[in-house]
């Protein structure tokens, strides 16, 4: 299980709770119920059907939030021209469910992916690959705030995500440079970076461009061979993929240097682009 709980350039988490299954484009078993094992896999498997239309020509983006945690049409209009950007797909659907509170202070990852399994209404059918992504009105249960460890997505699942809303927007509301939509487009761009399989994530490398974990002293930390342990994240500076320790400032920091400058949320660098383009994608 690969598990990033620090506070991050996109302060993002991947999960693995997939199973291997085998793939099928059809949600209708044979009895006539939902056959959701296409959507039950590990983080990053589907890269190749979210960025080319072999298998699939259209995506349906589910977004459930929780009642007062819609996300902002701004930040999701950036995010579907995002996924015109580097995708094949020409119908791009979005639809959106208000739910109910869970009422928790924080929530685990497995809780988040319980309230998928109760609340998710579409899966793949047909030539239609279905996403859904989960918007929260409380944090992650492995944040820190006192020393600066937030968390503002995860991705778990092939074709499921988390954006921790309630989180974006506190630290969105310690700026007078950039607003909720900035963070938002930026978590969201983000975490989709990891469905399409970026960094090393079911995507693989044309160039080696990944970045290693690194401890509190910020020395790589090594497996049992003594090798550098890579961390699903882009080592090019300025990649909307980075994930580098921020020791003042966090994201915030680094969007307001954007900001002030003029510069929109970052984007995909060319290593990661030239990446998706060998798995199908733009």
């Amino acid at each position: 299980m690969l598990r990033r709980s620090l506070l991050l350039f996109m302060i993002s988490s991947v999960w693995l709770l997939g199973c291997s299954t085998d793939d099928d484009n059809n949600s209708l078993s044979d009895n006539g119920t939902i056959n959701k094992s296409a959507n039950l896999l590990g983080a990053g498997d589907s890269a190749n059907d979210i960025l080319s239309n072999d298998n699939f020509t259209s995506l349906l983006i589910e977004i459930d939030f929780v009642e007062g945690f819609r996300p902002t049409q701004e930040a999701m209009d950036a995010f579907e021209n995002y996924l015109r950007a580097h995708t094949f797909k020409q119908v791009i659907d979005i639809q959106y469910n208000a739910l109910p509170s869970p009422n928790q202070e924080s929530l685990t990852i497995q809780e988040v992916a319980n309230l998928e399994d109760e609340n998710r209404q579409n899966y793949n059918n047909g030539s239609t690959l279905a996403i859904y992504i989960y918007f929260a009105d409380a944090p992650d249960n492995s944040d820190d705030e006192s020393s600066g460890l937030v968390t503002l997505g995860s991705v778990y699942r092939n074709t499921s995500m988390v954006i921790y809303e309630q989180t974006v927007r506190n630290l969105a509301a310690r700026s007078v440079l950039i607003d909720v939509a900035d963070v938002e487009s930026a978590t969201l761009n983000h975490e989709f970076g990891h469905l399409f399989g970026l960094v090393n994530l079911g995507t693989t490398m044309i160039n080696d461009h990944e970045d290693v974990e690194r401890d509190d002293e910020g020395n790589p930390v090594l497996d049992s061979l003594g090798n550098p342990i890579g961390n699903n994240h882009c080592d090019v500076a300025g990649c909307l993929m980075r994930a580098e320790l921020q020791f003042g400032g966090g994201i915030i920091g680094m969007l307001e240097s954007r900001a002030a400058r003029g510069l929109a949320i970052p984007s995909l660098d060319a290593e990661c682009i030239l990446d998706l383009q060998g798995n199908g994608g733009r």
